[in-house]
This record gives structure tokens, sequence and C-alpha cells, in this order.
């Protein structure tokens, strides 16, 4: 498959996986008053299907191209924390606010509440498009399928809580759907920058997936698991983590 396939094919999956967002909001135009609990639920599927994805479509991956060996641990090791200095920068210098714990990083306040939720989500979205970019740009078609896969899945309960979040924050639902689908179509811009970066040089691929590997488990850690945890239903959330990562194991073992 030559490089212009594999960036057509690459863009489009990540494009689908970051539309999930908007077909996850899409039940906000229909229900406004989804449980707590179901949303914790959701939140933890959807930390389960990351920390799968991370496992099985980034690190076993990124250690097998590093050449395995104590050599290739260290390789991938230093790519991971790469990767959660980078989120944890973009948390820190970067205007934004969590949907619970409020406002972080500098002059928050000085931006309106809907784009520090827009900020907040599209922060955590481009790793996740940057890992479904350098699974293509391996050239492991079915990875890529995989993790786009995950990533869609994994989109789908966010973009409800994000929908949900914002119309009790007194948008419409309408309008709140559209903010939540804008929010995943960064994804297609991370995955296009991952593909590109693994095309020119091989090298980099296990370097790629590693970075991106410790972007979504610093998300899973510091984001949303404590989101899931703070109204109470903190069991509830650790079987939805449970299931999400079953899933998505029982996905990529079938797809591999």
């Amino acid at each position: 498959m030559n490089d212009n396939s594999l960036i057509f094919i690459g863009f489009t999956a990540s494009f689908l996986a970051g539309l999930a967002t908007g077909v996850g909001a899409l039940p906000v135009l229909f229900f406004r008053n989804i449980s707590q609990r179901l949303q914790d639920i959701m939140m933890g599927f959807g930390a389960g299907v990351m920390l799968a994805a991370t496992s099985f479509s980034l690190i076993l991956p990124a250690i097998e191209h590093a050449g395995n060996g104590i050599k290739a641990a260290f390789i991938v090791a230093g790519g991971m924390m790469l990767g959660a200095i980078f989120l944890y920068l973009s948390d820190r210098y970067s205007p934004h606010e969590h949907f619970i714990k409020g406002p972080e990083g500098a002059d928050a306040k000085r931006l309106k509440r809907i784009w520090l939720f827009v900020i907040a989500i599209t922060l955590h979205n481009f790793p996740e498009g940057l890992s479904v970019g350098v699974g293509f740009g391996g050239g492991d078609v079915r990875n890529g399928i995989t993790l786009a896969i995950g990533i869609g899945l994994q989109n789908m309960p966010e973009g409800l809580v994000v929908a949900l979040a914002l119309v009790t924050e007194k948008y419409s639902p309408l309008r709140a759907l559209i903010i939540a689908l804008f929010t995943g179509l960064v994804e297609p811009v991370g995955g296009l920058l991952g593909i590109g970066i693994v095309s020119v040089s091989q090298p980099i691929l296990p370097w790629g997936l590693a970075f991106a590997a410790g972007a979504m488990l610093y998300v899973v850690s510091d984001e949303i698991i404590p989101e899931s945890h703070r109204k109470g239903f903190e069991k509830e959330a650790t079987f939805g983590v449970m299931i999400g990562f079953m899933v998505m194991m029982i996905l990529d073992v079938s797809l591999s």
C-alpha cells in the first residue's frame, strides 16, 4: 500500500473516530435527564477502552518495533513519559475547565465558559487522533483500524457527557450536540500529524506509539477516572472500566 493510500485511510479512520463523539451526543436531543450513575458507568467504560487500547494497540507494538529486550523497554518508557509530560504541560499552561473541578491553567477567567470546555476536550482528543495516525503510519492497517474503533467507542460516552454538561449550563440540546461534535473533529488533525511523522522515518514509530500511549494513560488517570468517581458511584464506574477493557481486548484479539 502506497503512502497516499495509507494517509487517506488513516485520515478517514481518525475522522470517523472523532465523529463518534457527535454520535454519542445524539441522545441529548431526546433525553435531558440521564442519571449520574449511568454517566459515570459510561465514563468508566471509556477509560477501560482507552486502557486496553493503550496496552494492546500502542505499548506492545511499540516494544515490538523497538526490537524487544531491555533497550526496547527503555525506549518505550521514555516515549510514554514524553507523552505524559506533553499533556501535563498542556493542562498547566492552556486555560481550560474541568466539568467538576472547575477552571485550571493560565488566565482562564478571560475566556468564555464555552471555549473552556472546548479547549479541555480538544486537549484530550488530540492525542487520541495522534495514536490512530501513528498506528496507521507504521503500515499496520489492522492495528490502525483497531485503534480507530476503540477510540470511537471511547468517544461516544465522552460526547454524551460533554453534551449533558453543556445542557446543564443552559445551552440548547442542538448547540450542545454541535459543540460535542466539534471537539471530536480535532482527532483527524492529530491523525494526519501522526501518520506524517511516522511515515517520514520508521525509527520514530516506537517513539510515536509510546508517546501516544503515555498521553492516553495521563488522560485516563488525571481526568476520566477521577471525574467518574466524584459523585459517589465509584464501584459502578470501576465495573464500567472492567467492561470497557474487556470489550476492547476482545476487539483487539478479533481483529489481529
